[in-house]
């Protein structure tokens, strides 16, 4: 959990940590995270039990610190159903159920990376309005749970804004290494975004533009943002993906990237 770390740098908060003793046995612990200088926890990421009974009672004490509960998110090995899961059946017992699983993928230095076949270009956003539209355009048809859950509370475009303004601005790393992909008379096919989250550098967000998909352009604009990343000498490049969006989970597997690890957002919404 890297507690003293991220308690010195705002992510934790020692009212966000909590733990069920019996006796001094610790029988149950939660934690909540947030972004630098949030207010309130963006999700709970740590909640291990070795009761049962005693994690619903401490999610239960805890109610009144977070009113609406934000998600739950746990990174767990492939296979990680043969463990047995007494905190996912702890949580569902305090009305949360399963939303998403992902897939937590990275490219690691020495797989190789496509060569571009010179159809697309590569140049930086015009601005925050060009990249917002485009990430509208994108969300038609898309197969992420997260982002199909916004579009039944909201259109396209104000999900492109909300993701804009609450992730992809707040990236501490260049946005200079933004990238639209763009055909030879200029008009831009997708984008990809690469960043560092404060964590490890990453794939943050990738797209194809309807009218353009089916082409093969993924690839290239897939193999266009890890060039970059892999060129400032990371130990590594890291996406994710949902289980359920096949298309660009094959995108990633014939990038080179393997999968390590899973991802489990649970929801009481």
């Amino acid at each position: 959990m890297r507690g003293p770390v991220e308690l010195a740098a705002g992510r934790r908060h020692p009212e966000w940590l909590w733990v069920a003793l019996r006796g001094d046995r610790v029988t149950a612990r939660a934690g909540w995270w947030s972004r630098p200088g949030d207010p309130q926890p963006a999700l709970m990421d740590v909640f291990d039990v070795a009761d049962e009974a005693d994690g619903v009672r401490l999610l239960e004490a805890a109610a009144p610190f977070t009113a609406t509960p934000p998600d739950y998110t746990r990174y767990l090995p492939p296979g990680w159903r043969a463990a047995g899961t007494p905190w996912m059946t702890a949580l569902e017992k305090t009305g949360a159920r399963l939303f998403v699983e992902r897939l937590r993928l990275e490219w690691r230095p020495g797989t190789p990376i496509a060569e571009q076949s010179g159809r697309l270009t590569f140049r930086a956003p015009h601005d925050a309005a060009e990249l917002i539209g485009l990430m509208a355009l994108v969300l038609e048809g898309t197969l992420d749970a997260h982002s199909r859950d916004e579009l039944s509370r909201m259109t396209a475009r104000e999900s492109a804004e909300l993701q804009y303004r609450e992730e992809l601005e707040r990236y501490a790393s260049p946005h200079a290494w933004w990238r639209v992909a763009v055909l030879p008379d200029g008009e831009p096919v997708g984008f990809v975004i690469s960043a560092h989250n404060g964590y490890n550098p990453i794939i943050a967000y990738i797209g194809v533009v309807p009218a353009h998909r089916g082409r093969g352009y993924a690839d290239e604009i897939l193999a266009a943002g890890t060039r970059l990343l892999a060129e400032q000498d990371y130990p590594w490049v890291r996406a994710a993906t949902d289980v359920g969006n096949r298309p660009m989970a094959a995108a990633f597997a014939r990038a080179g990237f393997v999968t390590f690890e899973h991802q489990v957002d649970m929801i009481w919404r």
